[in-house]
């Protein structure tokens, strides 16, 4: 395949990654103060428990609009920071999202309890019966805790992703109660009409920045591409490439390291959505994935029939050579992680080296493919085999084969013990962090 060569970012430009993770903390600053000014300008009540519960709500809201541009999957972020990490961002700010608004209905039940004689349950219940939109807002808090709950470590790992995501959409019914509530009873968004524009602008920013990456782009895309699958060709026993063509395929705009969720349809796989690396460079004409069978999912890739359909949303990741710092580069895959790594040496330009780990030779899928295009390229590749045990990309291994290493860019994709193994080798050898790039492809956080 034919790629366009990249050149690499000079060393004084701004790294893409900093440029997009400064902006969202700006937008987030920015809307906090402007957020702060209307319900100063709104005034104050008497009691300081309702003051207190009236912020929280507003904060509380405002955290989340920016859950929803997180998880938008708008192109201009993804590429900069890429899918895992908004993801957590995403959750992270979920969880701040729950504690602020717990703290609202707390505060403002405890300060109209104060103000009142009832005590704080037959207070809630009292506002909830005669306040409008109270009942809304309550309906939105219990459905923020069971999404909350499913989305801590212990329950996620315990989940499928489907199951998962299912309960996750019950955030955007959250989303609309609550708008709703905040519409009928916030004293900040009803102060001035400055200030019932601006939440307008902030729902309607938030909201469409969900459709438009997550439904009107992916379908425009599809509809424009045509994707089918050309042919199915197996590379071992248990991993399997696919093949993809389409119409205008040199307009989408994918790169080598990035990523798609796969949806092949079929009667029995049209509900599935799959996370593959590109094993190739996007050459304008096909599209090629490479899986192992590790899963219901990818173990049927190998009885798709070609010319099925296939709907594909993305291309997602960061894990391009977009944010290359230096001239060189090492690329490190370990077992079916070589597939982006494979599609970033048919791109990346500049003296390349490549460590390929996997447990013995036979496990070494597309190593063909590797050693022709790193003597193409005139690129070293040096095949890494053994059991986990001495581990052999530990730091004083990694500095024997690549002693310059702190003055590469570093792509790392494997297993997660296998990566984690070579960040904490990769510190201990003082590589900075700007040059070590690399994605968890997880989803769901």
């Amino acid at each position: 395949m034919t790629t366009v060569q990249s050149p690499p970012a000079p060393p004084t430009a701004l790294r893409p990654k900093v440029v997009a993770r400064t902006g969202l903390y700006t937008v987030l600053a920015v809307n906090a103060a402007v957020v702060t000014l209307f319900a100063v300008q709104a005034g104050f009540a008497a009691n300081a428990l309702v003051v207190i519960g009236r912020f929280a709500g507003l904060y509380g809201a405002l955290l989340m609009a920016f859950q929803l541009l997180l998880v938008a999957r708008l192109p201009w972020l993804d590429r900069r920071i890429g899918m895992d990490r908004l993801t957590n961002w995403h959750r992270w700010t979920g969880f701040g999202l729950l504690w602020t608004l717990v703290g609202h209905v707390v505060f403002i039940t405890l300060g109209y309890a104060q103000s009142s004689s009832l005590d704080p349950v037959s207070q809630l219940v009292d506002l909830a019966e005669t306040v409008e939109g109270v009942l809304r807002a309550a309906v939105a808090m219990v459905l923020i805790l069971v999404v909350g709950g499913v989305s801590a470590r212990w329950a996620r790992r315990r989940l499928a992703y489907e199951t998962w995501h299912f309960v996750h959409l019950y955030t955007y019914v959250a989303v609309v109660l609550a708008f709703t509530h905040q519409v009928a009873v916030g004293t900040t968004f009803t102060a001035s009409s400055a200030a019932t524009a601006y939440w307008y602008g902030v729902w309607g920013v938030a909201l469409g920045s969900v459709v438009l990456g997550r439904a009107v782009l992916p379908l425009w895309r599809n509809w424009r591409h045509q994707l089918r699958v050309e042919k199915v060709v197996p590379e071992s026993d248990n991993v399997v490439s696919v093949y993809i063509t389409g119409r205008d395929l040199d307009k989408l705009p994918a790169r080598a390291g990035q990523f798609f969720l796969w949806r092949f349809v079929t009667k029995d796989r049209w509900w599935q959505a799959n996370p593959f690396s590109l094993s190739a460079a996007p050459d304008g004409t096909r599209l090629r994935l490479t899986a192992k069978a590790a899963g219901d999912g990818s173990a049927g890739l190998r009885h798709i029939k070609p010319g099925t359909r296939v709907f594909a949303e993305g291309p997602y990741g960061a894990f391009t050579a977009m944010h290359r710092t230096r001239s060189e580069s090492l690329l490190i895959a370990g077992g079916v992680g070589v597939t982006p790594i494979r599609a970033l040496l048919e791109e990346i330009d500049g003296h390349a080296i490549v460590l390929y780990r996997v447990s013995g030779e036979r496990d070494a899928v597309l190593y063909d493919e590797l050693s022709d295009l790193a003597a193409a390229k005139g690129a070293e590749l040096h095949l890494v085999t053994g059991p986990p045990v001495p581990d052999r990309l530990a730091a004083g291994a990694l500095a024997a084969l690549v002693p310059d290493i702190a003055e590469r860019d570093v792509f790392l994709c494997g297993p997660p013990p296998m990566m984690n193994a070579v960040l904490g080798s990769l510190r201990e050898l003082d590589v900075p962090g700007p040059q070590i790039h690399f994605e968890r492809f997880s989803l769901a956080g």
